[in-house]
Formats: structure tokens, C-alpha cells, sequence
């Protein structure tokens, strides 16, 4: 199968991930980018963000046109990740890639296994409004991993808005597109000399492609329960993590 091929089907299934789930796009693509089209670690994980970027912002105006975009808390959670997502993206470079594939792996795992646990409220419910203290915590944190990680971090978003901040699934799949958004952005400024190495042939129909399944990933998520894309999302989750711990360990 050519790498043209490859590039539009890997970029269909990472755009439908964001659309429906607003997260999973990098940890999708960074690991296709690798294994399927022999980009090398710092080449894929800049394309991946360069993707990840064009595609949630795509999504994110779908999403805003139907109401699942929480402004004011998703403004105040990517805010605090900005700076964090800079300066780990900046130390990521000096990292060994085993340790960051193997890091990578683990925070994927423990973000699936937080969905799969049952619901439990969190302090203050998000009808209630959300804590201002909290969110810019959980977005501090979540830009740092986004940075040193090389990814959007929606599929820490996610997690984080349902479980800590108490979003129901829909709101925090827009929500979390915004915050993908301003931390791909954020996290692109420190990785300027890794574009060297990027294949544009194929990241342009692989982007081309994600952006077209995003809107496809909107209307799907419309369709089912905010459950059942929370238990499909966590089991992505959990098979991307093993997959990427075996290969850090081998």
C-alpha cells in the first residue's frame, strides 16, 4: 500500500477520533506517522502537533456551533497550560525517546482507566460552575504533559474535564478541542528545528484527510451516548498504551 494511501486512511481515522471524541489525535497519529510512514520520533511528533493543530480547530467550530464549547473554563484551563507546554516541550528534545515513549504509554493508560472507573461528582458540578483554581491546576498540568509528550493532550482533557471538573462527555469533548487547540499551538513554538525533518507530501493529505473525518466525527457523536463514546475512547486508550510500552520495552 503506498504512503499517499496510508497517510488518507490514517488521517480519516485521526480526524474522526478528534470529532467525536475531541482527543486521541495525536496518540493516533504520532504512532501511525512512526510505524506505517517511517517518519523518525521528532519528525512525527511535530507532525502530529502541525495535524493535530489544523484538525481540532476544525472541530472546534463544528463543536461551537452546537453549543459543546465551555468558553469561560476552557479559556482559564488552556491559559494555564501554556507556559508549562513551552518549557516541557523544550526540555522533551533532551529527553532519551524509549523514556518518552514509555512515559507516553503510561499516561495514556492511567488516563483510560480513570474513564473506565465509574462516575463520581466532582467538587462542584459544572452546572454549579467551575472553580477557577482547579482548572487552571488541571491546565497547568496538562500543558506540561502536552509539551514534554509532544501531543494535543485531549486525550488527557477529556478525562480531566469529566472526572475532576464534572463535565458531562459532549461539553467536554468541545471543550477539550479548545484546549487541544492553544496547546498544540504553544507546544509548536519550542520545536521549530524538528520540521526539517517532516515529509510534506504526506503530512499534507494526511492533514487534509483528518479535517475531512473530523466533521464526520461530529455527526457520529451526536448519534450515540456520551457513555458509550467514554468506554470506546478508554479502550483506544488502553490498546495505543500497550502497543507503545511493548515497543519502548523491545
Amino acid at each position: 500500500m503506498s504512503a499517499l494511501i496510508l497517510a488518507l486512511v490514517a488521517g480519516a481515522v485521526v480526524g474522526l477520533a478528534l470529532g467525536a471524541l475531541g482527543g486521541g489525535g495525536s496518540v493516533l497519529a504520532v504512532p501511525a506517522l512512526i510505524y506505517l510512514l517511517g517518519f523518525t520520533p521528532a519528525a512525527a511528533t511535530t507532525a502530529g502537533l502541525l495535524i493535530v493543530t489544523a484538525t481540532s480547530l476544525t472541530a472546534l467550530y463544528a463543536h461551537a456551533r452546537t453549543g459543546n464549547v465551555r468558553w469561560k473554563a476552557g479559556t482559564l484551563f488552556a491559559a494555564a497550560g501554556l507556559l508549562p507546554a513551552a518549557a516541557a516541550g523544550a526540555a522533551a528534545v533532551r529527553l532519551p525517546q524509549p523514556v518518552l515513549t514509555a512515559a507516553f504509554a503510561a499516561v495514556a493508560a492511567l488516563a483510560a482507566v480513570t474513564m473506565l472507573r465509574p462516575g463520581r461528582p466532582a467538587a462542584g458540578s459544572e452546572a454549579d460552575g467551575v472553580r477557577p483554581a482547579r482548572a487552571a491546576g488541571t491546565g497547568a498540568a496538562l500543558g506540561a504533559l502536552t509539551g514534554l509528550l509532544g501531543v494535543g493532550g485531549g486525550f488527557l482533557a477529556v478525562p480531566a474535564l469529566v472526572t475532576v471538573l464534572a463535565f458531562e462527555m459532549q461539553a467536554a469533548v468541545g471543550t477539550s478541542l479548545l484546549v487541544i487547540s492553544a496547546n498544540s499551538l504553544a507546544s509548536l513554538t519550542t520545536r521549530g528545528a524538528t520540521t526539517v525533518g517532516i515529509d510534506w507530501a504526506v503530512t499534507g493529505p494526511f492533514t487534509g484527510a483528518a479535517i475531512l473525518g473530523a466533521w464526520d466525527g461530529k455527526r457520529l457523536a451526536t448519534k450515540v451516548t456520551g457513555g458509550l463514546l467514554r468506554r470506546a475512547f478508554a479502550v483506544a486508550l488502553l490498546a495505543v498504551a500497550a502497543f507503545m510500552l511493548a515497543d519502548a520495552l523491545t
